[in-house]
């Protein structure tokens, strides 16, 4: 009993699945296929019973098929009420029960039930469903056999809702770390940034107050003391900020900030198999130190996996370019070609988006026409993390 209590509460407490799609070409595709088969069955069938109210249900089934996503609960009492409604109506009037192939699609009901809506919601469908195979077994019972696979079959179609559901969450999950790490990172680079740059302050601010000092010049005594303390403030304020970003588990390793020239040397990763050319041209020069730390780290990721997926390929071309405005990157190899979307490219190219993004440029991944891989960044020359 405690285990079934337990499933029973998380069930209970389980969220709505995010962000449903809306109605799209498979919804009608299964639409038309029920409206189709209802049909089918009414002109080809001698032993459907009450074909009018089949027609009339069939094509209660088809819009319940096009509201699954947003109104599954809904739809599941309609197409399990009606059901057992109309067995408990043949039972009373001492006829055969309307049997109707095309029922199928509760499944399919069953399924966005388990995979859209919260778990309120999925228990009271549970409930339903279980009503309905009751009263389906009572009024035309076929057997235990019979009865208990319609049963799993329709627990089967839940489960599969549930399993997608929960692959959905923790994909999405795995999709934020990646992000969270990123700006993680990030926020360690501009820390490091500006540290230096606070940090230049201060001693300049600590040798004119010495001097200054030595002058008897109390204005300038006082604003060196105000630039001094303001600028220790920035510099511990700046350390608890990253401090709390910081995952306290982990010790960071300490890395020297990279800059644009830093990436000529990824070409000291080639190999005999596969050579790495790199070009910069352009105005590369007096960029933001943060947005120079960016492209660099894009850079490194897209190299890193075009060594580690690019199939046959023996070439990857790295190519950053300066505008008055912006900054262009290209990454790209003459692998084979592939079928692999960036969807699937995995959590990397999530984090190089969201690096990319937080400067203000726009990020694009995905196979060449010819073959191989190719990642574009357009990076605003003044852009700064937000």
């Amino acid at each position: 009993m405690t285990v079934v209590w337990d499933a029973v509460t998380s069930l209970w407490a389980e969220p709505a699945g995010r962000n449903p799609p809306a109605r799209g070409r498979g919804d009608r595709v299964y639409a038309a296929l029920v409206v189709a088969g209802v049909v089918l069955e009414t002109v080809l069938r001698r032993d459907l019973a009450w074909r009018p109210v089949a027609v009339v249900f069939g094509c209660g089934l088809a819009v319940a098929v096009l509201f699954r996503r947003t109104h599954p609960l809904p739809s599941v009492a309609f197409a399990f009420g009606t059901f057992a409604a109309l067995d408990v109506a043949a039972f009373v009037a001492g006829t055969e029960p309307m049997v109707l192939y095309s029922g199928w699609v509760v499944l399919v009901l069953a399924y966005s039930l388990f995979r859209w809506r919260a778990g309120r919601d999925a228990a009271v469908g549970l409930v339903i469903m279980a009503v309905a195979v009751g009263v389906s077994a009572g009024t035309d019972f076929g057997g235990v056999a019979e009865t208990i696979t319609g049963a799993a079959v329709l627990l089967c179609a839940a489960a599969l809702g549930v399993s997608v559901r929960h692959r959905g969450t923790a994909r999405e999950q795995l999709v934020e770390q990646a992000k969270l790490h990123e700006r993680e990172e990030l926020a360690r680079e501009l820390h490091d940034t500006v540290a230096h740059h606070v940090s230049a302050i201060a001693i300049q601010a600590q040798a004119g107050l010495f001097l200054a000092r030595s002058s008897s010049l109390s204005g300038a005594t006082e604003a060196l003391e105000t630039i001094d303390r303001e600028a220790a403030r920035t510099l511990a304020e700046m350390r608890t900020m990253v401090g709390a970003l910081r995952d306290r588990r982990k010790q960071p390793a300490v890395v020297p900030q990279r800059r644009i020239a830093d990436i000529e040397r990824l070409a000291a990763n080639s190999t005999d198999s596969l050579r790495i050319d790199v070009e910069l041209r352009g105005e590369l020069t007096d960029l933001p130190p943060a947005l120079e730390a960016a492209i660099y780290r894009v850079t490194q990721e897209s190299v890193t996996n075009a060594q580690r997926h690019a199939q046959q390929a023996t070439r990857v071309e790295v190519k950053v370019t300066g505008s008055a405005t912006t900054v262009r990157l290209t990454v790209s190899d003459d692998g084979a070609r592939t079928t692999r979307t960036p969807n699937q490219a995995g959590y990397g190219l999530v984090g190089m988006t969201e690096r990319v993004r937080l400067f203000g440029g726009t990020l694009t991944a995905g196979p060449n026409p010819d073959g191989g891989w190719h990642v574009r960044a357009v990076l605003p020359r003044q852009g700064s993390a937000t």
